[in-house]
């Protein structure tokens, strides 16, 4: 039903774009528990299998985040590729059955995170924490002044 967002670059930056006009947006309101829901994130320390270095990143396990943010996360955890209606079917195997590999082993299914979608949480937290860090400020101020 129309543009749901694009890519665009102007030669040194590439930049992926979410559609946002409010006219496409209903039921708007203000996040007011962002503090409550960071604290609920767990970001973690590791490095990726398949990358076969011992690189350490940071970044969250897409399971956990989804608890949180699940617009964020695509996937289901320990989902697993099974056959579909519309694929040749192997002898014995129906719709449904899970798919294996060569090895005779199923087949992951990963999730995957858009960590982008994280930031509007992240920004309220923030919000939230300068306003009650004004608020101290203030206190201190006034005790300061007796």
């Amino acid at each position: 039903n129309g543009t749901v967002g694009s890519i665009s670059t102007n030669g040194s930056a590439t930049a992926y774009n979410t559609s946002s006009d409010y006219r496409l947006k209903e039921n708007v309101t203000d996040v007011t528990d962002g503090i409550t829901r960071v604290k609920q994130l767990a970001p973690k320390r590791f490095n990726f299998i398949a990358d076969g270095t011992d690189r350490i990143v940071d970044g969250f396990l897409a399971h956990e985040a989804a608890t949180v943010v699940p617009e964020a996360v695509t996937g289901t955890k320990d989902e697993l590729e099974v056959w579909k209606y519309d694929e040749d079917l192997p002898e014995g195997v129906s719709v449904g059955d899970n798919k294996l590999d060569n090895d005779g082993n199923t087949i992951p299914k990963y999730q995957g995170i858009d960590q982008a979608k994280l930031v509007p949480l992240l920004t309220a937290a923030l919000q939230e924490a300068l306003t009650k860090i004004d608020a101290l400020e203030a206190r201190i101020t006034a005790l300061e002044e007796e």
